[in-house]
């Protein structure tokens, strides 16, 4: 934070509250004013991110993304991936078509081998098969 900004953390919370409230009900193929919604992990007793936190990045089409993200949101809320999943409501830049998307399942950690491993089998379990593992560098 620089010398002198002053930030109101209560109205940043109040937003992100908002902003969940709003992804809880929303349909990936039927958003267009963000660009990912998310879901979050219920559960308050697990680790945050780190420095080095990953994600599985899955690619899906359109015609099955809402029910893939309805299985992957109740999966990540209930505490059965990471600590956050969230899927693109329109294509990134680099896609193939139009058609495609993006549901990313977040890991706190790229360097606990175990939980990746488990996060990866859980969406294996999904049905989910085409997926890559990104680690963030720090």
């Amino acid at each position: 934070m620089s010398e002198g900004a002053d930030f109101n953390l209560d109205l940043i919370q109040m937003v992100q509250r908002a902003r969940m409230l709003h992804d809880e009900t929303a349909a990936p193929s039927a958003v267009t004013a963000v660009y990912w919604i998310e879901a979050k992990r219920r559960d308050g007793d697990t680790p945050g991110p780190t420095s080095t936190a990953g994600e599985w990045r899955v690619k899906l089409r359109v015609a099955e993304v809402d029910a893939v993200w309805e299985r992957v949101k109740a999966l990540t809320a209930a505490g059965g991936l990471g600590y956050k999943s969230k899927v693109s409501t329109r294509p990134a830049a680099g896609q193939a078509g139009p058609e495609e998307r993006t549901l990313c399942a977040r890991t706190y950690d790229a360097g606990d081998e175990a939980d990746v491993a488990r996060v990866g089998a859980a969406l294996r379990a999904l049905g989910l098969a085409e997926m890559e593992y990104i680690a963030d560098k720090s």
